[in-house]
């Protein structure tokens, strides 16, 4: 039985889904005003363990929805300075997500909604009638307001302090300090230049927060969810205001897990910025590791437990890996007969640790420390000549099932079958190759060909052209 850390109680519970084996699950996806950094997809890639895990380790169906927010400060503010329209603006870093997800092996969610889109809108406006009904609006300047003191257990997700309260004093930006506990803007008056839209609170655009809770209703259906998740930053007060707002109109449990993922941090320091360690994805591909180990390295600590991200411990994440791979190809080489019973008897205590330890709390740090005991109990077998043809295909299954739920090896599968320079890249540098040569210039031919093979690329000339094949 999986169990799970639940931030609304504080302690681990015992997690089944509430109705036919589908797990509800909503994610706060990316704010698409830039991309996203390694630090938030930490948050992803625990996220899909854990849905990995619902999947094949529990055997449960799954409804998950990630979320674009493609409406707030920030996408304004940049779509503004961009001078193209908001959609426009924010679909370019919906699709770089989109790349890095895919990159990074992260299944794609059932629902993947985007805060603008039509149906969601409405919702909205129907989420506001509900609360103004309920009698926890009011409205100032043109925008509506969430009163906190109308809800008596405002706070319990974040643990707040009700006697240290400003309600009454609101405040209308989409995100605010965690010692500001203020009645939170749901509905903001249109301003001049920004894009509008009226679903029956006068024209405006959605509050952040507003958001979140709008589409998990619309799309995952009657509360309570099973399970919300997001990075512990969202704890307050976006999530403690999702909470506020949509049990304020439902008067339902709005989630009955609340499951979040702990900071990644850079060179022990917290990434920004100003000190220039937000990495994204193609910061790391560019400096030459690969996204599985990337991967890897995000799986490597407890999602509960802050992770600091070195590019030695890049580099050690890569030496895991490509242990890893170098054990299954090591199988092989095995053509002796027969099976080996107290190898297999090892291979299935395997799957039982790892079990264990992934449902206990989603503890990937020892689910891989059993992958690599076993690596180390294959590699001996193998060098003692204690293994058969009969064992290879029992044991090539366990790290099949272990890796249908840490998603490492398959990805670096992937990687292998894909060339490590876009092949339109790499046709490119061919024929400006080609061109420097027949102008005799030999040196720049050659930081060509010098460059692809640090890239992974290796070019070899021949009566008949140049042709490429990974180093």
């Amino acid at each position: 039985m999986l169990r799970l850390y639940n931030t609304l109680t504080r302690r681990e519970e015992e997690f089944a889904p509430s109705q036919d084996k589908i797990v509800r699950m909503y994610v706060c996806g990316p704010t698409v005003y830039a991309r996203a950094h390694i630090g938030n997809f930490r948050t992803y890639v625990c996220v899909d363990v854990l849905r990995r895990t619902l999947k094949h380790l529990c055997g449960y169906r799954m409804h998950e929805a990630i979320n674009y927010t493609d409406v707030d400060d920030k996408t304004i503010n940049g779509a503004q300075q961009a001078g193209v329209p908001l959609r426009d603006y924010t679909e370019q870093w919906i699709r770089a997500f989109r790349e890095d997800n895919d990159q990074l092996g992260i299944e794609t969610p059932e629902e993947t909604p985007r805060a603008t889109d039509e149906a969601n809108l409405r919702a909205m406006g129907d989420l506001i009638a509900a609360l103004d009904r309920n009698g926890h609006t009011y409205r100032r300047d043109g925008s509506i307001y969430f009163k906190i003191s109308t809800l008596p257990d405002y706070g319990k997700l974040a643990r707040l302090d009700h006697e240290g309260m400003k309600s009454g004093v609101s405040v209308d930006v989409d995100e605010y300090t965690k010692d500001d506990v203020r009645d939170f803007v749901l509905w903001k008056a249109g301003k001049p230049g920004e894009q509008t839209w009226d679903v029956g609170a006068g024209p405006g655009r959605p509050g952040w927060h507003l958001e979140c809770s709008a589409m998990a209703l619309r799309l995952l259906g009657e509360p309570p969810i099973d399970i919300h998740a997001g990075g512990v930053d969202l704890i307050f007060p976006h999530h403690e205001n999702e909470i506020a707002q949509s049990e304020g109109a439902t008067r339902k449990p709005f989630s009955r897990f609340w499951v979040h993922v702990e900071y990644l941090i850079v060179d022990e320091k917290k990434m920004s910025k100003s000190l220039g360690n937000t990495y994204t994805i193609p910061d790391v591909v560019a400096r030459g590791f690969r996204p599985s180990a990337v991967r890897y390295l995000l799986l490597s600590a407890h999602y509960r437990k802050q992770l600091n991200f070195t590019w030695e411990s890049l580099s050690a994440a890569e030496k895991a890996l490509q242990r890893l791979t170098d054990c299954l190809a090591r199988l092989e080489t095995v053509t002796k007969s027969g099976p080996h019973a107290e190898l297999l008897k090892l291979v299935e205590e395997s799957r039982a640790r790892f079990a264990a330890a992934i449902q206990d709390d989603l503890n990937t740090a020892a689910a891989l420390g059993t992958v690599f005991e076993l690596v180390s109990a294959v590699n001996s077998a193998i060098d003692a000549g204690d293994i058969g043809a009969d064992d290879v295909p029992i044991i090539r299954a366990a790290f099949d099932g272990f890796d249908r739920v840490l998603g490492i090896l398959s990805l670096r599968r992937a990687e292998e079958q894909r060339p490590p320079v876009p092949v339109d890249e790499i046709e490119r540098l061919i024929e400006d190759r080609h061109v420097a040569r027949r102008r005799r210039d030999f040196a720049a031919a050659d930081r060509i060909r010098n460059d692809l093979a640090e890239r992974g690329v290796l070019l070899e000339d021949n009566p008949g052209g140049t042709r490429w094949k990974r180093k």
